[in-house]
């Protein structure tokens, strides 16, 4: 929940009442919570489980996010915390699924009429790519690219965030493998840089091309933190080769997050 300042005339609280009004219930939409949505075979149960579905450890059938319940809340905090503190730059997403964290960026920037940021949606739309032994040793014996659940095409995220009437010119694709579209996309800043790539690939390859774009102050997520041994490898090894040890918070036993306080 959102803290709500109070004011004498009252003005500023109804209008942070409205602001959190929106935005919880577009969390409990974006989660499938609100109506339950059941979950895909793929991870071995279709029975609707609320505690699997608070820290993102099933596929919605339905809902436009996976990353759970306390990642979303997570996502929604640092990017009104990027907006209250005036950290300057756009937010970016690194690997989309259908498309819900996206929705849940551009949708703070509805609710605080932020006009002046985009939110990047970065994916191939092809789901995640096999992996290349030759230059990243550690992804061998993933099998993400053999999951058609997480492959989901590029009309129909689009079509997922007309559905909540937040498609505009905020809204930025790069389409393609972060290796061909990250390093020289025309990004000038960033506030917020969340990270959903499954492999050592696409988190190493996504901070090496960003990083040095987010401003200070800003926020790095890492949504596979602690379910991908090799996604957590990359970041301990990205942190290491530039001499960096920032504060690793934890979100929910899965994801983490860490904020850029110099400019390293």
């Amino acid at each position: 929940m959102t803290d709500i300042p109070e004011v004498e005339n009252g003005v500023t609280t109804e209008v942070e009442r409205l602001r959190d009004c929106y935005l919880s219930l577009l969390e409990s939409c974006l989660t499938g919570t609100i109506y339950e949505d059941r979950p895909l075979e793929a991870l071995g149960t279709t029975d609707y489980d609320p505690t699997l579905r608070e820290v993102g450890r099933d596929w919605p059938s339905v809902a436009h996010t996976m990353i759970g319940v306390k990642r979303l809340r997570n996502l929604r905090r640092l990017a009104e915390e990027i907006i209250r503190n005036e950290v300057p730059g756009d937010m970016i997403e690194a690997g989309v699924w259908r498309g819900g964290a996206c929705i849940l960026m551009r949708a703070v920037l509805s609710a605080y009429q932020v006009r002046d940021r985009r939110v990047w949606i970065a994916d191939s739309f092809e789901g995640v790519p096999p992996p290349d032994p030759n230059r990243y040793p550690l992804d061998v014996g993933s099998e993400y690219h053999k999951f058609e659940e997480l492959s989901v095409s590029f009309e129909t995220v689009k079509s997922n965030i007309g559905r909540y009437g937040l498609l505009d010119d905020q809204i930025v694709f790069l389409r393609g493998w972060f290796k061909d579209t990250l390093a020289t996309a025309p990004i000038e800043r960033l506030a917020l840089l969340r990270l959903d790539g499954d492999l050592y690939e696409s988190t190493i390859v996504a901070l090496d091309a960003l990083y040095d774009k987010l401003s200070v102050g800003g926020y790095v997520i890492v949504d596979d933190y602690h379910v991908v041994e090799s996604c957590r490898l990359a970041i301990g090894d990205f942190l290491t080769a530039r001499s960096m040890s920032p504060e690793i918070c934890e979100i929910d036993g899965v994801g983490v997050f860490w904020q850029k306080t110099s400019l390293d």
